[in-house]
């Protein structure tokens, strides 16, 4: 079991930046794939970024890529999102996730949930 708790949402203003953190406890850290999904509001679900359990492998979503870097700190059981240049459209929860076989890119691969930590973008 992994429980996952994030933190470091809020509100920002176009442009700006948001650093989320998600720290993790239970089973040994560096064995699970972590990631961040998003739920803008009225809309579903999405895939934002994620990062192998060695931190050697990342996968973005086309629609973020270079503007949000994902990253971990195994030795601290965190794993964070740097969010620049931020645009209203990112305005959702953003979700930790954590995946002990697979790349945590879809809703079919993730083990377990963070409760989501709200981020909005004003313009």
């Amino acid at each position: 079991q992994v429980q996952l708790v994030e933190s470091g949402g809020g509100l920002v203003q176009a442009g700006g930046s948001l650093r989320l953190s998600c720290a993790a406890s239970g089973r040994t850290y560096s064995e699970y794939h972590m990631g961040w999904f998003r739920q803008p509001p009225g809309k579903e679900r999405e895939f934002v970024a994620a990062i192998s359990g060695s931190g050697a492998r990342t996968y973005y979503a086309d629609s973020i890529e270079g503007h949000f870097i994902i990253s971990r700190d195994n030795a601290k059981n965190m794993v964070s999102l740097q969010m620049n240049s931020l645009q209203p459209a990112d305005t959702a929860v953003y979700y930790c996730t954590a995946s002990e076989h697979r790349l945590p890119t879809s809703d079919y691969f993730v083990d377990y949930w963070g409760q989501g930590t709200q981020v909005t973008v004003s313009s």
